[in-house]
Parts: structure tokens; sequence; C-alpha cells
């Protein structure tokens, strides 16, 4: 978070520790008018508001007893509110009987008895005899009218039982006093009774508190200057109450506990002048340390390095201490993917008042081993395993230690195979803006059939491809992440013996430059946007375009641009999607990189490429999914799809020979099941030849 360098305004708050009268000192005193008199002539000592502010961070973490336990929770106490020291004395004087109600008299009188202030003989008579009271006065330290009658109303309006013509006890004085001090208007309050020819007059000695001219902040670095100021403005040139203080102070420790920052309000001074000087509390980041732990709990030797953990924390040195912060690298830390378990402990750094961090780490056991899994082509829609797809891979997370994946992947259908090896460095080591780069090489032999469909002669085509290329790839917004790169592509077709063939059974070519085979070598860009929050309500948009580059004269030159969006919305327990996708080609291309319209992710209803194969398509999807029971949904869903009437500019013209409309829609409804994998799909669709057909897909749609 930003640092506040410098800041120094005129505007503050305050959290302070209310004082516990000494009444045990009044306990030992023989409750007659003249004892009070004589006895309250030397009033005991009540602290005066002077508050030394201490090493509240220190404090805070000290106590916090499960600090991972404390680190996870997410919901805060607000701030209990204290009440304020200000000083509270009880003295009394005498008048003189001679006509002067202000003149002192002889103050003789019968004789006090000692005893134990602790005993509970004494405490009785203190607290139970009464004096009656005749007149009760607010006035100044000075004995004279306060010039503010709205404030010799506050506190005439806070007193409760001191009345005219009252018995009061000095208990009940001094509760009176605290309501006169809990007002906030004022910052001592001194009970003196004066002795008259008319009775006890009981004058109540205030100190109004000063009006605020300005404030002087202190140690608020992550606090916008701007919210204090707006925390202080109403009160400028107002008489200071310590009450709204109080309130303030709340509201700025509010701040950092919504925010999860290790931080408060640690003081408050009321200087000359009605100038206050607030002082703040932040923990900043001292140092932050590494353990690695076994799964035991005892610590061992860890095979990541420390450079490659601490590059992906956001929290740095000299930062205010961000719990929500802190949680968002553990998440960072334990998606790098070889991480079992990942704690944050934050401990006092001495007397500092900053924070030390201590990351307890549990590595996975082992950062390489041997997957196996399987899937399903949307490229095969007939035969006893259709679309069917085994897979094994040879894997490795944490390559010297530094995060790097190795990964060597096996995958093979009734059709389908796939030989990939792929080599990824989440973060180029020495530079700052995350970037990753991802070098792959494989040969993969996919059916031909979503842009050539099934031959009259039931002979099939695949599309056999060796690629190779690298990626660079960063974030640059929040929420946002782009990609580059080159990609080397040889491809052609084959027939079911894993011969070359150049023309399909319509005699329609198979490759662009008429040789078995095309050779290419596309720049590639994509920006991807991925909304964050409840899946349901998710939003995605994706841009990628390919550029042929003639680095050959024979290789081919072509401009590809695709784009994709999805858009989730939360209505009641339902949730409505709607998806949007489109693209174009430019150039010389081949007819199997055509945009296939039709299928599971595409138009429901038809076989995969079965409503058009273009130069351009427009795909839309609407849907309405609600709850069942448990992790099952239902679905109502509609699909629309069209080539733009661009079947007959690619080569060949597949589309047209295979009498493709170009364009189509289906509906239909089906349910969802929440799984490991993601959202498995069971649909059944109508397309508007009346053609119904089962769909199945695992995850969302394209």
């Amino acid at each position: 978070m930003p640092r506040n360098d410098g800041v120094c305004f005129t505007s503050c708050s305050l959290k302070l520790t209310p004082p516990h009268p000494p009444l045990a000192q009044l306990s030992n005193l023989q409750f007659t008018p003249q004892i009070l008199i004589n006895c309250l002539k030397n009033p005991p000592k009540f602290p005066i508001f002077n508050f030394n502010p201490n090493n509240s961070i220190t404090q805070f973490l000290n106590n916090l007893r499960e600090p991972q336990k404390f680190l996870n929770s997410i919901h805060f106490r607000p701030p209990l509110k204290s009440s304020l020291l200000c000083s509270a004395s009880l003295a009394i004087s005498q008048s003189n009987n001679g006509g002067n109600n202000n003149a002192e008299s002889d103050s003789t009188g019968p004789t006090q008895k000692s005893s134990n202030p602790g005993s509970s003989s004494a405490r009785p008579s203190i607290d139970q005899e009464r004096v009656l009271i005749s007149e009760v006065w607010v006035r100044n330290k000075d004995g004279e009218e306060l010039e503010r009658k709205d404030l010799e109303s506050e506190a005439l309006d806070a007193l409760k039982a001191s009345r005219p013509n009252s018995a009061l006890t000095v208990r009940e004085v001094q509760e009176d006093v605290h309501r006169i001090i809990a007002s906030g208007y004022f910052s001592s309050c001194m009970p003196v009774a004066v002795d008259t020819r008319d009775g006890i007059r009981l004058v109540f000695q205030v100190e109004p508190n000063q009006d605020f001219q300005g404030l002087v902040c202190e140690g608020a670095d992550a606090l916008p200057s701007r919210f204090i100021e707006d925390a202080f403005r109403d009160g400028y040139g107002k008489i200071i109450n310590i009450r709204h203080l109080d309130e303030v102070i709340s509201s700025i420790n509010g701040w950092y506990m919504e925010r999860g920052l290790f931080g408060m309000v640690s003081g408050v001074e009321i200087l000359s002048g009605g100038m206050l000087r607030l002082q703040v509390s932040e923990a900043e980041v001292n140092n932050i340390a590494i353990r690695f732990l076994d799964r035991t709990g005892e610590p061992t030797v860890g095979k990541t390095k420390p450079e490659t953990i601490l590059r992906q924390l956001t929290t740095k040195k000299g930062q205010v201490y961000s719990m929500f912060q802190g949680k968002r690298d553990v998440d960072t830390l334990l998606t790098m993917g070889i991480m079992e378990d990942v704690s944050i402990i934050p401990q006092p750094a001495g007397d500092t008042g900053k924070v030390d961090l201590t990351l307890n780490i549990v590595e996975r056991k082992s950062g390489g081993g041997i997957s196996a899994g399987g899937g399903i082509s949307s490229g095969i829609t007939s035969g006893p395993l259709a679309g069917l797809i085994g897979s094994c891979a040879i894997y490795h997370k944490n390559l010297f230690g530094k995060n790097q994946k190795l990964n060597l992947s096996l995958e093979r259908g009734q059709i389908d195979s796939l030989f990939r090896i792929n080599y990824t460095d989440p973060w180029i080591e020495g530079d700052d803006k995350r970037t990753s780069r991802s070098i792959m090489v494989q040969n993969s032999r996919t059916p031909g059939t979503l842009v050539h469909g099934n031959q009259p002669d039931n002979s099939s085509l695949t599309i056999g491809r060796v690629t190779a290329g690298i990626e660079y790839s960063r974030p640059f917004r929040p929420k946002w992440n782009g990609t580059a790169g080159f990609v080397f592509q040889h491809a052609g077709a084959r027939d079911d013996k894993g011969n070359p063939v150049i023309r399909d059974f319509y005699s329609s070519p198979l490759t662009a430059s008429g040789n078995t085979h095309d050779d290419m070598l596309l720049a590639k860009i994509e920006t991807v946007y991925t909304g964050s929050g409840d899946p349901a309500a998710s939003s995605m948009f994706a841009f990628n375009m390919d550029q042929g580059i003639p680095v050959w004269p024979e290789w081919l030159v072509f401009n590809r641009v695709n784009a994709r969006a999805r858009k989730g919305i939360v209505i009641g327990p339902t949730c409505l999607h709607f998806s949007l996708s489109g693209g174009h080609v430019v150039g010389n291309f081949p007819p199997h990189e055509a945009f296939a319209i039709g299928g599971t992710n595409s138009v429901r209803g038809y076989e995969e490429g079965a409503v058009g194969s273009g130069r351009s398509c427009v795909v839309g999807c609407g849907e309405i999914s609600f709850p069942l029971t448990g992790p099952v949904e239902g679905v109502i869903f509609a699909d629309y799809g069209t080539d733009l009437g661009s079947g007959p500019t690619v080569p060949g013209d597949p589309a047209g020979a295979r009498l493709k409309p170009g364009s189509g829609y289906g509906y239909g409804l089906g349910i969802r099941v929440d799984s490991p994998l993601g959202p498995l799909r069971l649909e059944y669709a109508l397309n508007d030849q009346k053609t119904g057909r089962f769909h199945f897909g695992v995850g969302l749609r394209n």
C-alpha cells in the first residue's frame, strides 16, 4: 500500500482507559455535614487528562493466542468503546455566617475517627449516610459563571442525583461528577460543598475543553489524509467533545480492520490553542522468513529456493501488514502446485512496533510423478468408443527448485493421438512483470470430420500436425492477462491407412499449398479477461489473433482473429448465462483451419461441424440454470450459429459439397453436476430440422 510520506494535517482520534476512582480513600469518614466539610478540604487526587501511549501494536500481537486461526479469519469484532480519562476531584469549603454566603466560617467540628479504609464497618457509612443539599450550581474553576450557557445546560442535564433539596451521599455526588465528564465537553470537574445560611450549596466547578482549531496526525502512513480530514471537518471551531473523539477513533480503527491492516489509534493529546495531536500505530513488515516443515510439523530442509517463494508475495518489507493481502499470498503460493500447506504467522519485532512474518511451508512429497486420465473428443461421432480418449503423463513441477515445470504427455483415442513435450517457467528470473515462458513441441492427429465430415466411401480423414512454439505471458492489469509468441506448424491430411492425401472424396483440396503438407509460422497474440467471484455469475472475454509470416515463399500467409465472451447473471435461485463467439480469416489458409459450427460446444442438436464450415462465424447461446438437488442443477438452453455466408469462400467449399446449411439453431434441456473436473453436462437438444441429439461435455462452454 502506498505511503503518505510527510503527512501532517490540521485535523485526529482517541482511545483511553477510564479512571477507577479511589473510593476507598473516603471510606473511613464519619458522614456528618461538618465532617464532610472538613475532610473534603483536602480532596483525593484524581488523575489529570494526560495519556501516554504505549506500543499498541506490540500488545495486540502479543495477545494473539492462535495467530494462524486469527489470520484465516476475515471477520473482525468492532473496537470496544472506552470511557475517556479526565480529572475528577472532590473538595468542599465553608462560608462565614456573618451574612456573606461566600465568606469562610469557623471550621471546627467533631473529631474524625480513624479506621481502616478497607474495613467493612466504615464503608457503609460513607455510602449510605446522606447530606441535604439546598442548591446545585455549575461554575468555572474560579467559581464564576460560565460564559457559555449552553455548556452550563449540558452539565446540569448530565446530573442525575444532584438536585436542589435532595439528600446525597458522597458516592452519588461522585457519580454525577463522572456523568458531567462523560458528557464529553469538560476536561475536569470538582464538586465543592459550600455551607451557607440556607444550607449546603453543591457547586460543580468545571473546566470546559478548548475549541478545536486543528490537528496534527503522526504515524498514519497508510491512512488516507482525506479520511481524517472528513472525520474532523465538522468539528472545526467548536468545543472539543471527547465522546465525539471516541467515535472518530472507532471509525479510524474500523478503517484499518475493514482492510485487514495491523493499525490503530494509540494516543491523543490536547495541545494548547485547541490543537489535537493524533498518534497512530501501524505495524510495518520488518522481516519475512521462510520455515519448511514436514507433515508432522517438524523443521526440515526445503527443495524450493526461498527467492522463488518470496517473489510470489505481494506483501513486502516496509508495508503495513494486511491480513487480507497475506491470505491472497497464501492462495498464490498454493496455486504453484508444489506446496501442500502454507501459513503466515505474524510476531512482534521486539519493541519496534513492527511485525515479523514467518511463512510455514509444507512441500509436497515429490515435485514429479506419473498421472493417467481420460477425456472426450468432440470430433468423433460414431463407433463403439466414440470420442473416448485415454492419457498418461510424466511430469515434474519444481525443476531446480524454481517452480519450473516439465511435462511429457501422451493421449490416444479411437482416432485422436497426441504426444506433447512442454516446458514452462511461470516467472522468468530477473523479470519484475511476472512474465512466464512456455516452450512446446507436439505431434498430434485429430479427426477431419469437423470440416470435411464423414466420407461417403466410409473412409476417414485425419489431420496430422507437427507443432513447435514459444509463448510469453504476463498479467498487465487486474483480471487481464496477455500472451504473445510464435508457433511453427507442419500440417497435412492422411487417410485411414496413414497415407498422405491432398483431396477428399469430392475432390476438394485438403491443403492450401497443393502439397501433401502446409507449412506456416504464426505470430500469436491473445488477451484474456477473467472475472472473479461466484462462477455462476462470472464474466470472461478472450481475443486472439494469428498472423502468418512468409519466412519462405511457399509458407502460408493469412490472418485469423477470434473472440469469445461469456456473462452470468444471478436472479434469485436461477442464473442466466449468455455467450457469444465469432471469428474471421483473411488470406490463404488450409480448409481444415476453417471455423466449424455445430456440436456440443457450438450449436447443440447438430453433429460436430454439421451446421457449416466457414471463413467467418458467429455463435450465440442463452441458458437458464436452476438448482434441483445438492450439486445437481437443471438447464434450459437455446443456441444459434451461422457462417455469415462465408462457406463457399473456404478452399474447395467443403461445406457446400456436403450440403451443410450454413446456419441453424437448437434448443433443449439438460442436467449438470459439479465435480472435481468441472461441471459434467448431459443435454438433449432438438435442431431446426426437428432432429434430436444427446450431448455430453465436461466444463463450461467455450
